[in-house]
């Protein structure tokens, strides 16, 4: 208690333990919404395995898409290997003159949320892990028809 009796008078309620100890740790409305939507998605994790296996699922999903693109001559990936991420897969196709196609028709197979962003350009899927395998599968067939017809 000596401690909290000691804190500066100009800092603000927030940050003086003060605050925290006369109000049981409860200086505000706790983010009850927050806390229930963290909830869920911590139930839906455990349902599929835990992180763990969210973990082997993500690796299966950034692998398949990562084989398409380094086995294309159509699309790459800017980024060293041993630096890519399993959630954000960046990718350019060889004629950047056709990436307006190909989020348009990508957009028209359901596949939305493909630009990539603003300061690289190329196209970004981003499989985090509401993204299930199918949908992966999806993008990479549709991927595999685009450069049939445009390649």
């Amino acid at each position: 208690n000596e401690l909290l009796d000691r804190a500066r008078a100009d800092n603000p309620h927030l940050l003086t333990w003060k605050s925290y100890a006369d109000s049981d740790s409860m200086t505000n409305t706790p983010p009850t919404f927050a806390w229930y939507v963290a909830d869920l998605v911590f139930q839906w994790l455990l349902n599929r395995g835990g992180v763990e296996a969210m973990g082997e699922i993500n690796f299966r999903k950034a692998s398949k898409l990562y084989a398409v693109i380094d086995s294309s001559a159509f699309f790459s990936n800017p980024v060293a290997k041993d630096c890519r991420s399993w959630m954000n897969v960046p990718f350019v196709l060889a004629d950047a003159g056709l990436d307006a196609k190909f989020l348009q028709e990508s957009h028209a197979a359901g596949l939305t949320n493909l630009k990539g962003h603003r300061s690289v350009g190329g196209m970004r899927a981003s499989i985090y892990n509401a993204v299930s395998e199918d949908a992966v599968d999806a993008l990479i067939a549709f991927m595999a028809e685009f450069e049939r017809t445009n390649g």
